[in-house]
């Protein structure tokens, strides 16, 4: 609940405080940026025309069904909290497809003159979460080898 509300709450902000297309550097590596992506990942499909928004946002609730039930399960704390991060994060992005038919990004980073996309609190959550079961998968594994040396 907590990437959901953070991510709600600064994308109203952004919304509401800075026009679209603003940037304000605020470091020489980082921007505050208010863009739209009506794609997926890395604007993946920003420029489909349009049909992909209720594909996107159902694809979004069905992934968060499946995590809500998977939380209802005994998990370990580490899964929990990455099925949580990417529940947050996913429910974020879906409401603002939903509401605006768009997602609002705004956190702009470079190095010289490579930027990353644009990308928001729910990004972090998803990216967030997939790098914790990364780990906790990582983890299992190399129990399961301490147990099991011979393979």
């Amino acid at each position: 609940m907590a990437v959901l509300g953070l991510d709600v709450a600064s994308k109203a902000a952004i919304s509401m405080l800075m026009p679209y297309g603003k940037s304000i550097p605020l470091t020489g590596f980082f921007n505050l940026t208010h863009v739209w992506n009506t794609g997926a990942a890395f604007s993946v499909l920003a420029d489909a025309g349009g049909w992909q928004r209720y594909p996107l946002i159902a694809l979004a609730f069905g992934i968060s069904i499946w995590l809500i039930l998977e939380l209802r399960k005994p998990l370990p704390s580490l899964e929990a909290w990455a099925y949580s991060a990417i529940l947050g994060g996913a429910l974020g992005n879906a409401v603002d497809r939903l509401l605006r038919g768009h997602v609002v990004d705004y956190l702009d980073f470079q190095v010289a003159s490579w930027h990353w996309p644009a990308f928001n609190i729910a990004d972090i959550g998803i990216v967030s979460g997939a790098a914790l079961l990364l780990w906790a998968s990582l983890r299992q594994t190399g129990d399961a080898m301490k147990e099991n040396p011979s393979g």
